[in-house]
C-alpha cells in the first residue's frame, strides 16, 4: 500500500521509471480484481483454493519486488546527486522530488 502513491501518484517516478510504473499499475489492477472476487464470494476456503491463485500471487510478488528494487536504485541515484537526502525517508524524498518545481 505504501508503493501505490509513489508509483501511481508521483509524476517524478512515472517519468523516470515508466516501465516499473506500468508494471505496478498492472499489479495494482490484478490485486484489486482478486480482492473484489474474494469480496463477492465471501468464502475464504473457496477463494484460497482457486486454481492458479497461488502462482498468480507469487508472480505479482516477484513483479512488486522488481518495482521496489528499481525505486530503491532510483532513490539511491538521487541521494548520490544530493547527499543531504541520505537521511530522508523514501516517501519524503519522493514528495520533495515531485514538488521540486514548487
Amino acid at each position: 500500500s505504501y508503493l501505490e502513491p509513489l508509483f501511481i501518484g508521483s509524476e517524478e517516478v512515472r517519468k523516470e521509471l515508466p516501465e516499473d510504473a506500468n508494471r505496478f499499475q498492472q499489479i495494482d489492477t490484478q490485486v484489486k480484481s482478486i480482492l473484489q472476487k474474494g469480496w463477492k464470494m465471501r468464502n475464504v476456503k473457496a477463494i484460497c483454493s482457486q486454481p492458479g491463485l497461488l502462482d498468480t500471487l507469487h508472480g505479482l510478488e516477484a513483479d512488486q519486488d522488481r518495482c521496489k528494487k528499481s525505486l530503491s536504485d532510483f532513490l539511491d541515484g538521487k541521494r548520490r546527486q544530493f547527499p543531504r537526502f541520505y537521511f530522508t525517508s523514501e516517501a519524503d524524498l519522493l514528495d520533495i522530488l515531485s514538488n521540486s518545481s514548487q
